[in-house]
């Protein structure tokens, strides 16, 4: 079982996926940032000036002006608007995974499709496959191949 772990390991698998998972990460913080930073400022803007990162319901009954105030009091709440940020970034996140999924896959496909290139040829004399590079036909001898 080590053995088969140690091969594991060696064949690239392991890298290929911690290399695979933090890019993944670092992705995932770059669409956080494009939709917390880019995409819902003018969204909120529209919408008569609304922070969707500081909308929440408080569940103590008491009003807070903000979600510093709220987490302060450590009073629990809903934090839908959180919520709604995350949900945009998981989108576009899911939305771009697809599409480099597909033109991966598209690619794969290409790849299968490809004709794979004779490893024979027909000996003029007796009609038998032949590797291309015989000099000679193995089964009648025929020098002129």
């Amino acid at each position: 079982m080590l053995e088969e772990f140690k091969k594991f390991l060696i064949k690239g698998n392991m890298v290929d996926m911690a290399v695979g998972f933090i890019f993944g990460a670092a992705f995932a913080t770059l669409v956080k940032s494009l939709v917390t930073n880019v995409i819902m400022p003018p969204i909120g803007l529209l919408m008569g000036r609304v922070d969707f990162s500081q909308l929440f319901i408080a569940l103590d009954g008491k009003e807070y002006a903000t979600l510093e105030a709220l987490d302060k009091a450590g009073a629990p709440a809903i934090k839908f608007g959180i919520f709604i940020n995350d949900t945009i970034s998981f989108l576009i996140l899911g939305t771009v995974m697809f599409m480099l999924v597909k033109g991966y896959n598209k690619l794969r496909e290409e790849e299968e499709k490809a004709p794979a290139a004779p490893t024979t040829k027909v000996c003029s004399e007796c009609a038998m496959d032949i590797p291309i590079a015989a000099k000679k036909c193995g089964y009648c001898g025929n020098t002129a191949v």
